[in-house]
């Protein structure tokens, strides 16, 4: 591929396809009621999913677009945990019978923003009302800069298997630029303390195109994350939305890289975490060989969600607190983001949903060609649309957009079978979004494909 056709495509604004229909789509025309009929439907002898949102965090990043609040004092984490224990109750009075928990993801904010006492309450709660299954995998995400050893100790009594941290960049002028200062020996600590607790799952999270960061920035720095060993690491492009996340207005705009020092900075990245012993999984995750994303990939199991790409196969991803997103079977649902307005309606008995999307059998279709593209870089058309009972021709529209990709080198076509070439890979959004059908009726602002 050339680098002129690379450069055309990476700088395309199309979504990162955590879900399809994307939560631009979602409308309020989905409401509580209707949630709560979809959640009735659920067959109780499957397991479900659950996330739990906290909007705190402890220090204020400048590159996050993540919604979360200062947390200054510990009374509105209080009156929120509370509010949240009885979200957990309200949720599971929806469901058809006593549902088993096969994933549990507390996201955020910064769920350790929590007391030890407090996460303990809430994970006591779900216990009460869910059952969770023995080999659940139970991950939370936290912030090295605030960890305490209390924290620790507890997240490893309550059996928690995973925990993730975002690394971003070690090098401290591109830490001072985004506001978050983590010394590597900081991030070790954390890392070995965990492990020790018997925390056996370490997830790393790293961004490229950040201000003032260079490729020999980021390469050190993935140098340092391979000596810590994670068995999971995310390579992220930053995400400069400064008209949906306010505090990146902090951020010196002109610091930033430009398209190709992205594109480099991405490439180099990706060659360093192969050579370091990691295996690339589907656009921007990679693990070592043992772990199970790895093997999910390998054996055609993986799957993608709002966490990213997963090893869960539970068909209702259940969220609780603000701004969480549930998936059903029927359709998405997203809690409001206002957090009085949440608790207003827990505590009226409401199921606190702002807006949803109901799916059709074309937005099933495009959703699974969507994902196959994302997790494995290709799909057969034929075999997806016979799927959903639907005939191969639905896609005869997309032939010259298709063809032209496969021109110039992104893809290869064989009939109806879609392929990702080498160079193509990093593209992989771009061509998914030939599959979405809301896309060219949207004007909400993405971020650039690499």
């Amino acid at each position: 591929m050339s680098t002129q056709n690379l450069n055309r495509h990476a700088t395309r604004n199309v979504p990162r396809y955590t879900s399809y229909p994307t939560a631009p789509h979602f409308s309020d025309a989905v409401d509580g009621a209707e949630y709560a009929r979809w959640l009735a439907d659920l067959d109780p002898a499957k397991p479900i999913s659950l996330y739990l949102h906290v909007p705190f965090c402890r220090q204020l990043c400048w590159y996050c677009g993540c919604n979360m609040k200062l947390a200054t004092r510990q009374e509105p984490i209080e009156r929120y945990l509370a509010t949240l224990i009885e979200e957990i109750e309200l949720l599971a009075s929806h469901l058809p019978a006593r549902m088993r928990i096969s994933h549990l993801h507390w996201g955020g904010g910064t769920p350790t923003a929590l007391s030890p006492d407090q996460l303990e309450r809430a994970m006591a709660a779900v216990g009460v009302y869910f059952d969770v299954s023995a080999d659940a995998e139970l991950a939370i995400e936290s912030d090295p800069r605030t960890l305490t050893s209390d924290m620790i100790r507890r997240i490893g009594r309550l059996g928690f298997t995973r925990a993730s941290f975002g690394v971003q960049e070690f090098d401290p002028k591109v830490q001072a630029a985004i506001n978050r200062i983590q010394p590597p020996k900081m991030v070790r600590a954390s890392v070995d303390g965990l492990r020790e607790a018997g925390v056996g799952g370490i997830n790393f999270d790293l961004i490229y195109g950040l201000p003032h960061q260079k490729t020999e920035t980021l390469l050190k720095t993935i140098s340092l994350c391979a000596e810590m060993r994670p068995n999971r690491i995310a390579l992220f492009g930053y995400a400069h939305v400064p008209w949906m996340a306010k505090k990146q207005r902090l951020i010196d705009e002109t610091a930033l890289p430009g398209a190709s020092e992205r594109l480099d900075q991405a490439q180099a990245a990706s060659v360093a975490l192969l050579e370091a012993g990691y295996n690339s999984i589907g656009l921007d995750h990679f693990a070592l060989p043992n772990d199970p994303l790895a093997r999910a990939f390998t054996e055609g199991t993986l799957r993608r969600n709002f966490q990213g790409y997963t090893t869960d196969q539970a068909d209702a991803l259940l969220g609780v607190g603000v701004t969480s997103i549930a998936r059903t079977p029927s359709g998405y649902v997203q809690n409001t983001a206002e957090t009085g307005a949440w608790s207003r309606a827990v505590k009226a008995g409401s199921l606190p949903v702002a807006r949803g999307v109901g799916l059709t059998k074309e937005d099933r279709l495009n959703g699974h060609i969507i994902e196959q593209l994302m997790c494995f870089g290709r799909v057969d058309l034929a075999d997806a649309a016979n799927r959903f009972d639907l005939l191969p021709g639905v896609f005869s529209e997309l032939s010259d957009e298709l063809e032209e990709l496969q021109t110039d080198g992104v893809i290869s076509l064989d009939g109806n079978d879609i392929c990702m070439t080498d160079e193509g890979a990093p593209l992989v959004r771009v061509v998914a979004s030939m599959f979405d059908t809301y896309l060219p009726k949207n004007t909400t602002r993405h971020a650039v494909a690499i």
